[in-house]
């Protein structure tokens, strides 16, 4: 089974013209129902993620400010959404539905069943614990991530960040982090400026088509792989390394990004390893395109899964 967790049933009120596709996250979820139809999905609505479970990650004075609209203009200019209720809503609903996503993986697998996971947003990888950046205003990867092994289901984790973007502040979060190993294939000149390492950085350049982009993943699996062994993984996959991605400035294909979808995926299947993804960023201008990427992941984990 493959747990699906949505959260567009909360709405983000955005101006007019702002950047961000806005109607993505609902288009996925309409192609993952149809795909549900065949494939073992089941659909689930985001709970709202808890202080408890922020502060895990998330410094009390910044959860404080983020929930009582305290952000400075600037903060919000660096988040690049305007505050509101359903705003502080919206983050927390997509935070909880990766954790959620997480907890009905572990509960599955502790009766016997297995079962993956899945959110059809999320992948916010640069929040820090107390500041928010490019459209990440919580870590829902690191919230899950301390959360559930605080819960005892797992003590080392793998954060494999495929998100045409570094994944900095997921990065810093588990700086020193001996259980927690992030791996990130990203643009090397690409957002954001100041990078922070991770475990094992994968830069590549403006351009990269299919064939080079799948080898650099592959190696870099093979290499995470082999230097550690973790008994959870959790996947950002990200539809922006796409050709037409507005701020991606790579050139894989739409088969190309389920090619790579595969690779994780049977990476977690040969090590029997429970898999948590979330879908990470995707800005082409063709909406559609990126909730087709989306959907394409969706579909090969569940089919994966079930093999």
């Amino acid at each position: 089974m493959l747990y699906v967790y949505y959260s567009d049933h909360v709405s983000l009120p955005l101006p007019d013209k702002h950047p961000f596709p806005r109607n993505k996250y609902r288009l996925a979820r309409e192609r993952v129902e149809r795909l549900a139809e065949g494939l073992p999905i089941e659909l689930r609505a985001a709970p709202l993620a808890t202080d408890e479970e922020l502060l895990r990650v998330h410094t009390a004075d910044y959860v404080r400010r983020v929930r009582d609209g305290e952000l400075s203009t600037l903060e919000q200019r660096r988040i690049g959404f305007p505050w509101s209720p359903g705003f502080v809503e919206r983050q927390l609903a997509s935070t909880g539905a990766t954790l959620a996503a997480g907890r009905a993986v572990f509960a599955a697998r502790e009766g016997g069943r297995s079962a993956w996971g899945a959110h059809l947003a999320g992948g916010t990888h640069h929040a820090f614990p107390d500041w928010g950046q490019g459209f990440c205003v919580f870590n829902d990867m690191a919230v899950a991530v301390r959360t559930l092994r605080a819960e005892g289901r797992f003590g080392r984790a793998m954060i494999v960040d495929l998100d045409v973007h570094q994944g900095n502040g997921t990065a810093q979060i588990f700086t020193g982090d001996a259980d927690t190993f992030t791996v990130s294939v990203h643009g090397e000149k690409n957002f954001p400026r100041d990078k922070v390492p991770s475990d094992l950085d994968t830069p590549l350049p403006d351009g990269c088509a299919d064939a080079e982009y799948l080898a650099a993943v592959e190696a870099t699996l093979a290499e995470a792989f082999a230097r550690f062994a973790p008994e959870a993984l959790f996947y950002t996959a990200g539809a922006d390394p796409y050709e037409h991605d507005r701020y991606g400035r790579m050139k894989v294909t739409k088969e190309g990004l389920r090619s790579r979808d595969e690779l994780v995926a049977a990476a977690a299947r040969e090590r029997d390893l429970p898999l948590v993804a979330a879908m990470g960023g995707g800005y082409a201008r063709d909406v559609e395109a990126v909730a087709d990427i989306y959907a394409a992941t969706i579909e090969v984990l569940a089919a994966a899964g079930n093999s």
